[in-house]
């Protein structure tokens, strides 16, 4: 059991060092994904009960291929030019920020004091800053695309391989581990996958619906509903980098617009607590300030990356601590 603990430790923190996280979320997704379709293609199709975990395996790895195959000659400055999007982005939040002023009424402009332009030229100093960071990271993204593949033909793979009937004893301890580990995705990344998607359709609605029927639009409206895709994947944190940015891209069209966008995210924040409630509830056992803190911590250390994997690496970690009732 120890052994197989300090292995398991060694690579988790591996795969955070080397930055191959994409690379460990798509194993478990092709793995759990396998898993589920199949039973279903096995009583669909009337497949030998052998036949089925493989033609699952095999629609998991063509899936990806066919979706690439069809949508990127539509969507390839979507996919594959995303840091330059989000680049352009920051830039434009950096002008936004430092023309806040010239937005707003002549008579609330004249009431703010004058620290208030100190603290813009901080904040647009730090999204120039971060935009610039943008620049370089084509490559990265790229690979992080191709390591995302590889994990999903590994877990599917995996998930298609036949169970052995006898392990060894570090085997069986390994299995253990790896199975408490989908364990914990499956609570914290899958649940907040549902979430990420109810908020990226409602923000969609009020974006390309709502918006456009007061004669109003934002621009970057993809980049914006693709970056509240994902930021909705990391708890707490994400939800403010969402509403900060809308908030800010809306500030750039006028105030009314800004506050329509910051309270529209409130109602839809205010609704995600119910499915939060329903759709996670007691089955984490985390309390926010604990994950808040894990949250801080992994960020500081790992950047970024951190902020996804602290969730998910914190549950499965408490879920061994109670196993060996330590907590």
């Amino acid at each position: 059991m120890l052994a197989s603990c300090v292995l398991m430790a060694s690579a988790l923190l591996l795969i955070m060092w080397q930055q191959l996280l994409p690379g460990l979320l798509c194993v478990c997704v092709g793995f759990l994904a396998t898993r589920w379709l199949s039973p279903r293609l096995g009583v669909l199709l009337r497949t030998p009960e052998t036949g089925a975990p493989r033609l699952a395996a095999a629609l998991m790895v063509l899936a990806p291929l066919l979706v690439v195959a069809l949508a990127v000659p539509r969507t390839r400055g979507l996919i594959l030019d995303a840091p330059a999007q989000y680049r352009d982005l920051l830039a434009f939040m950096a002008r936004t920020v430092l023309e806040f002023r010239d937005k707003l009424p002549g008579d609330i402009a004249t009431q703010l004091p004058e620290g208030a332009l100190e603290i813009q030229r901080a904040i647009a100093t730090y999204l120039a800053s971060k935009a610039g960071t943008l620049a370089t990271t084509g490559r990265a993204w790229l690979v992080g695309l191709l390591f995302a593949f590889v994990g999903l033909v590994i877990g599917a793979l995996a998930a298609a391989r036949p169970s052995a009937q006898e392990l060894k004893p570090l085997a069986a301890q390994l299995h253990l581990r790896v199975r408490r580990f989908g364990e914990s995705f499956r609570q914290i990344v899958v649940a907040q996958f549902w979430i990420a998607l109810f908020n990226t359709c409602l923000t969609a609605v009020f974006l390309l619906v709502l918006l456009p029927l007061w004669d109003s639009r934002l621009p970057y409206t993809t980049a914006l509903l693709l970056l509240t895709f994902v930021a909705g994947l990391v708890p707490i944190v994400g939800n403010l980098i969402c509403n900060g940015v809308l908030t800010l891209v809306g500030l750039s069209v006028s105030p009314l617009v800004a506050l329509s966008c910051l309270g529209f995210l409130v109602l839809i924040h205010k609704a995600e607590y119910f499915i939060n409630a329903k759709v996670i509830g007691h089955r984490t056992q985390m309390g926010v300030w604990e994950l808040l803190s894990v949250m801080f911590v992994m960020e500081a250390i790992f950047g970024p990356a951190g902020l996804v994997a602290a969730p998910l690496f914190y549950a499965y970690t408490k879920k061994e601590l109670q196993a060996m009732g330590w907590v």
